[in-house]
């Protein structure tokens, strides 16, 4: 028997990608049009999408699986659906050329020069401090940048974490949010606001004036927010979503406490394996220090480090992810 035969048809496949969106995004607890929204399509996108009258596309298999952290499942159901395209495919077929990352307004392109984390633990709250150098490589002044923020205390019981979350939703008080830019404080706009996720755009601007950054130019700017223990878990994972020259973390906890740390790298393409540097550890006014870098990061790859304080007995298995 051919090995055809048992491969799923293009159609087969079509439906079967759409399914499992459905499936991740009624397990997340999200409505159709505000999936749309945080994947930054048109909100009648995933609809099309879900009931078959859009194909699945590279662009939108990627962003569902960011914004529904399903695992990997999305992704392999798009590969089974190229796997499917290209058994009926002519063989002189050429691919059509990705389309180039663009998140932000046409004509602008951010790089990353350098990412730098740091995640300080008192014993009770969480406060992370983000720097990071960007470069304007496009034609066009940007003048707002996105970041976010999402919490997952129960990873593969979306039922009862939604619960959680629903009852002790993040607020904007309790991350008391601080953005600065060339020593300027920059405004901000909430764009999403749910229980467990916030996205918001930091504008290149205040009260009194605007400085936008400008094609050529680079500039450092840090942000800064804090979250209880009950809402922040023991992971801290970094997403790379734009070009990156540089990533670097550092994870400051009591040296009391007895904190071992050890991390995972993933892709859309490869399962979770260890770090292939270890973090390294130094003692700091009292608390040990974890510090953890790399250089030219892949596109979607995400970094997880992980802890247990062994001077501290495992209240609960809880987790939590922030960008």
């Amino acid at each position: 028997m051919d090995a055809r035969d048992d491969a799923l048809t293009v159609e087969q496949a079509a439906e079967a990608f759409a399914a499992e969106v459905a499936y991740w995004r009624e397990v997340r607890g999200l409505a159709k049009r505000e999936l749309a929204r945080r994947m930054g399509f048109d909100p009648s996108y995933v609809s099309h999408v879900e009931s078959g009258r859009h194909k699945p596309t590279e662009d939108f298999a990627r962003r569902a699986e960011e914004a529904l952290n399903a695992g990997k499942a999305i992704w392999k159901r798009w590969l089974d659906y190229e796997t499917a395209k290209a058994l009926v495919a002519p063989a002189t077929a050429v691919p059509a050329p990705r389309r180039a990352e663009q998140p932000y307004a046409t004509g602008s392109a951010i790089v990353v020069e350098h990412d730098a984390a740091r995640l300080d633990y008192d014993g009770h709250l969480y406060r992370l401090t983000m720097r990071r150098l960007l470069r304007n490589t496009g034609s066009e002044p940007i003048t707002r940048y996105l970041i976010r923020i999402s919490v997952d205390r129960y990873p593969g019981e979306p039922e009862r974490s939604n619960a959680h979350y629903r009852e002790h939703p993040l607020t904007w008080d309790e991350l008391s949010l601080t953005a600065t830019c060339r020593g300027e404080a920059m405004r901000w706009q909430a764009k999403h606001d749910r229980d467990a996720f916030k996205e918001v755009w930091l504008l290149f601007e205040n009260e009194q004036g605007r400085f936008p950054l400008y094609p050529g130019e680079s500039v450092w700017i840090e942000y800064a927010y804090s979250v209880g223990e009950e809402k922040w878990g023991r992971w801290f994972q970094r997403a790379v979503r734009l070009p990156t020259e540089h990533l670097a973390v550092e994870l400051a906890f009591p040296a009391e406490l007895d904190p071992a740390v050890w991390g995972t790298e993933t892709s859309m393409t490869a399962e979770a394996a260890p770090l292939r540097t270890a973090p390294v550890q130094r003692e700091e006014n009292g608390m040990r220090v974890f510090s953890w870098s790399t250089s030219t990061p892949a596109l979607h790859a995400r970094y997880r480090l992980e802890w247990r304080f062994r001077a501290r007995p495992e209240r609960e298995a809880n987790q939590g992810e922030f960008r």
